[in-house]
């Protein structure tokens, strides 16, 4: 994979983010190839993918589809929720992928073990996405965040392959660095994400209220998981964590309380049940976040 030259990219998962990433890939003269339901593929390919985005300009983007990976590619990013990851993998036989790097946008920590062992040790780059972007029908993308900034990670990628994708994400729109500690990429995106995303669900309120009706609890979540962090060799940073919650427009909400206000499964094992079960293994006390965690696992989520 060089740089300069046209990439043959798949996207297990052309949601919301999936979706904005095949979209500005294809713009940019890339080949693109979307796999997902029998559905979505068919709309994907009658009607490509439309983008409306602050940032990007609304476009509409042609890409090919299927429900199965049967052809070598460049790259297969991974952009399916961690609840429907398993069964989401079927669509990319590890003998159909060619060389193709294992790009990972996916909440949590535990899931490039498992990808690794499916898809090969020096394969599998986790990336982070900051942006906010929603699927509102088959082909059919909201940008509403006015950025979108990824990390690209990888300790056991060869670097000029992570340098070459990276090159290319970001010639397509998004603000793309790579991040040469993994462990420290994926702790900073879980340090930020599982404090919000458990009290916003667990209260089932927006980051508003939780900041100000919550606050010692959001503070004690935060300085738990920062502790888990730094066990686990990532970032540590509580009171830049809690800035980041108080700079936040109030009706901000995490997409774990958006989907359990949509009556999706929620992502609570890979987020709040993968904290755990770090802080466990190294002997890290996290009172508050087991609470929660229990709290939401007997509210049947």
């Amino acid at each position: 994979m060089t740089a300069n030259h046209r990439l043959t990219v798949a996207v297990l998962g052309p949601g919301g983010i999936g979706g904005l990433l095949a979209a500005l890939l294809s713009r940019a003269g890339h080949r693109v190839l979307c796999l997902a339901g029998d559905e979505t593929a068919k709309a994907l390919r009658t009607t490509g993918i439309q983008v409306r985005s602050g940032p990007f300009g609304d476009f509409t983007a042609d890409v090919e589809a299927d429900t199965e990976l049967r052809e070598p590619v460049d790259a297969c990013l991974i952009a399916v929720k961690a609840t429907a990851l398993d069964a989401a993998l079927t669509r990319v036989p590890p003998a159909a992928l060619g060389d193709a790097l294992v790009v990972p946008f996916l909440n949590g920590v535990e899931h490039p073990q498992a990808l690794r062992a499916r898809y090969g040790p020096d394969r599998v780059a986790p990336a982070v996405i900051r942006a906010e972007s929603t699927r509102v029908a088959p082909g059919q993308i909201v940008h509403a965040s006015p950025f979108a900034e990824i990390d690209l990670t990888g300790d056991t990628v060869p670097r000029d392959r992570l340098d070459a994708l990276a090159e290319a994400l970001g010639t397509a729109g998004p603000t793309t660095r790579v991040l040469p500690d993994e462990t420290a990429a994926l702790w900073a995106k879980m340090s930020f994400l599982a404090p919000f995303a458990l009290l916003t669900t667990r209260h089932a309120l927006p980051l508003g209220d939780v900041r100000t009706r919550h606050r010692e609890e959001l503070t004690s979540l935060v300085e738990e998981t920062a502790a888990v962090s730094r066990a686990c060799g990532g970032p540590a940073d509580p009171a830049q964590a809690l800035a980041r919650y108080d700079a936040f427009p109030p009706a901000t909400k995490s997409s774990m309380q958006r989907d359990a206000e949509a009556g999706h499964p929620l992502e609570l094992d890979a987020i709040g049940g993968a904290l755990l079960r770090a802080a466990e293994r190294h002997g890290v006390p996290t009172p508050v976040t087991a609470r929660v965690v229990g709290e939401l696992r007997e509210a049947g989520h």
